[in-house]
């Protein structure tokens, strides 16, 4: 399956090629993104030949601004993310996206969760069938709160945090272990020292 390059059609499949088979971090996103030069020489620029522990890859179609897609990479002492969406109509050129990319310390992680969803086939056996993962960091989020949400008195403070989903219909079984397999390597890695 081929995808426009950047700056294509912005119709694209709801169902995108699955990543998940790929052990390594530029034959995925070539397979996956619909941008990958794009990310890939953003991320590159940051790893400067650092290792990839594990990695995440995210894409969907947004009604309003067309592609969104996230790669998240551990390299052992950073989260590095790139997210690329494209603009809304009438907020720039035909074509145009963002490109941004983000470092965040592992020593800054404060809590990793992960929380599958167990359903039961016709033989009883358990299988996942979705996989929610959170990174909870010690960066305050400082977007407002929704009218009516705020305490009387006193902002409210929220921790900023990382937060990742697979399905069996978004992104599948291979998808779900890969998302798993990224959690439990960063879990591994917080409180202790950074390599």
């Amino acid at each position: 399956m081929s995808s426009p390059p950047f700056g294509g059609s912005n119709e694209m499949p709801a169902v995108f090629p699955d990543w998940s088979p790929y052990e390594d971090l530029d034959s995925a996103a070539r397979a996956y993104l619909r941008d990958p030069e794009v990310a890939l020489d953003a991320l590159f620029g940051v790893l400067r030949g650092a290792s990839v522990l594990c990695f995440t890859l995210e894409r969907f179609v947004n009604e309003v601004n067309g592609v969104w897609q996230e790669v998240v990479i551990c390299d052992g002492s950073r989260l590095v993310l790139w997210h690329g969406e494209d603009v809304a109509p009438g907020d720039g050129p035909v074509g145009s996206m963002t490109s941004s990319l983000r470092v965040v310390p592992l020593s800054t992680v404060t809590e990793v969760g992960c929380r599958r969803r167990l359903t039961r086939t016709s033989t009883g056996q358990a299988r996942v069938d979705s996989i929610d993962v959170y990174l909870l960091l010690s960066s305050v989020d400082d977007a407002v709160p929704p009218p009516g949400m705020e305490e009387e008195g006193r902002a409210a403070l929220r921790h900023d945090a990382l937060r990742f989903g697979k399905t069996l219909d978004d992104g599948g079984p291979g998808q779900i272990a890969r998302l798993e397999e990224f959690s439990r390597i960063v879990a591994s890695l917080v409180g202790r020292p950074t390599l």
